[in-house]
């Protein structure tokens, strides 16, 4: 390496030939494309002549010190094939719900609706009227003939209710509430 630091091209070519498909076979395994491969260890090469001067031994020496030149050059070559590519726009992905969500969905609701259905009737009525019906509190105590603070109460009951009843089926989790 010494004779490299010095400008000696012939060592620097024995270097290269001795290097070369160590360095090769990584970058064409990474990339998968020879033509890419080739010019990663044109890199790696370009990057020993030019700091030969400074190059310090370290774990790995020379060998270990091109790998890891070939690999940041590999890596850098991966992130920008994501980002720049001649390829069309792939199409939009499909935003309907997969049948998995579908199903969750409908074990979600039937859970709801059964625990609905097990609440006391004017608690049920509570909950029918302020969240299926849209109606008011003040409007949903006329109709049940109770003040609206007893409304509140009744609708406040109702939550806790349904808060048990689908936390105990596994559908919330801690702290969440209906």
């Amino acid at each position: 390496m010494m004779h490299v630091a010095g400008g000696n091209a012939a060592a620097f070519r024995q270097l290269t030939e001795r290097h070369t498909p160590l360095v090769h076979a990584l970058a064409w395994r990474l990339l998968g494309d020879a033509a890419e491969a080739e010019d990663v260890v044109q890199e790696a090469f370009v990057k020993l002549w030019v700091n030969a001067k400074g190059w310090t031994p370290t774990g790995g020496g020379l060998g270990g010190w091109l790998r890891r030149v070939a690999t940041n050059a590999c890596l850098d070559r991966l992130r920008r094939r994501r980002f720049v590519s001649d390829e069309a726009a792939p199409e939009r992905a499909d935003e309907a719900p997969t049948a998995d969500a579908m199903i969750d969905a409908e074990r979600r609701r039937a859970a709801v609706t059964a625990a609905i259905q097990a609440l006391p009737d004017r608690q049920r009525a509570a909950i029918v009227l302020t969240y299926h019906e849209g109606v008011s509190n003040a409007e949903a105590a006329a109709i049940l003939g109770v003040g609206v603070k007893a409304f509140e109460s009744l609708l406040v009951r109702a939550r806790q209710a349904l808060t048990r009843a689908l936390a105990g089926e596994g559908f919330l989790g801690g702290g969440e509430g209906a």
